[in-house]
């Protein structure tokens, strides 16, 4: 019989389904977070926020905008958000034509994040916790998020930026630092473009070495892509792949066979953004998150408030057999 051993434990972790029922005991809960009545405003001014970025074209934004309401409207609420994102992103760039609507916004973030790089580095060296400084900074940086908020300036990262050392950090850091100590693969999954270059403090705190970086495997709102990867020139630090997935989150069915194999045999993984939270909460995998917490829905699901920056382990280990137990 098998049982589940957890080696990193969290006042956070959530023994119930993603969908808040409590699960019988043995029965293998399925990651995620499912979608919500509350999850529908959001999926629509992405749409016409996306629209706005993709023509000026009063017709055509018209037509998106229907098209785009169909597909919400048939949405499966057992589903994790990011599938329905997945699937209006992915109508919009068929009926626009256009492959990454994001793209100049993009590639403005990153040039942004980019000159900040070198006093962000000085600021990490400098700090008397190395570590800490760096996950502080990779979090701030998931301000980046056009998903979340489409109309985000440079001023409101860099604020962010500038202001994280002083926000609380709600988790464990020295759990965090122990998983790292041990870990020989660690996975970092990405999440948005900008956010991808401050990233690069925190990967340089685990040994490169055994890190490899993934990105979507298409364009998605700004989700950061192996273009962004290149253009923070963490390629020359790290190996980086793809997930071959065009949703914005890891969802691991719609991966690429390249990616499961990687992220079954980490020992660590560390997944960016609300996007990878939704789509691989309670997975059972050493996963830690790192993101800020930018919606209701999340934060009720987590308990904490909207703004907070979390740190959390809300996963299970892998399972393993240890021979025939009984009940457990």
């Amino acid at each position: 019989m098998k049982s589940v051993k957890t080696e990193y434990s969290s006042g956070m972790v959530d023994t119930r389904d993603p969908g808040g029922k409590t699960q019988p005991r043995g029965e293998k809960v399925q990651p995620g977070i499912r979608s919500t009545i509350d999850c529908i405003p959001c999926f629509i001014r992405q749409a016409i926020d996306s629209v706005r970025f993709s023509t000026p074209d009063p017709d055509t934004r018209e037509q998106i905008v229907r098209e785009a309401l169909l597909v919400i409207a048939g949405m499966k609420m057992g589903d994790v958000p990011p599938m329905t994102a997945q699937q209006v992103h992915r109508r919009l760039r068929q009926l626009t034509r256009v492959d990454d609507p994001y793209r100049a916004a993009k590639d403005r973030f990153n040039r942004m994040a980019l000159d900040m790089l070198p006093d962000l580095e000085s600021r990490v060296r400098g700090a008397p916790d190395s570590l800490d400084a760096a996950t502080r900074l990779a979090i701030a940086g998931n301000v980046i998020d056009l998903g979340a908020k489409a109309d985000i300036q440079d001023h409101d990262a860099r604020a962010a930026v500038a202001g994280c050392m002083d926000v609380p950090l709600h988790g464990d850091l020295e759990t965090f630092r122990r998983a790292i100590g041990t870990a020989r693969e660690i996975l970092y999954l990405a999440d948005n473009a900008g956010e991808i270059v401050f990233d690069r403090l925190l990967i340089e705190q685990l040994s490169p070495g055994r890190v490899t970086l993934a990105v979507r495997g298409a364009a998605v709102i700004n989700d950061a892509t192996v273009h962004d990867a290149r253009q923070a020139g963490l390629h020359e630090l790290v190996e980086v792949i793809d997930n071959g997935s065009d949703a914005p989150g890891t969802v691991l069915p719609d991966c690429s066979g390249e990616f499961r194999e990687r992220f079954g045999r980490a020992d660590l993984i560390i997944a960016k953004g609300q996007g990878n939270f939704e789509t691989l909460f309670n997975a059972e995998a050493p996963v830690f998150f790192l993101f800020k917490v930018k919606c209701g829905v999340i934060a009720s699901h987590v308990g904490l408030p909207v703004g907070t920056h979390v740190l959390e382990h809300f996963g299970t280990a892998r399972a393993e057999s240890d021979g025939d137990s009984g009940n457990d």
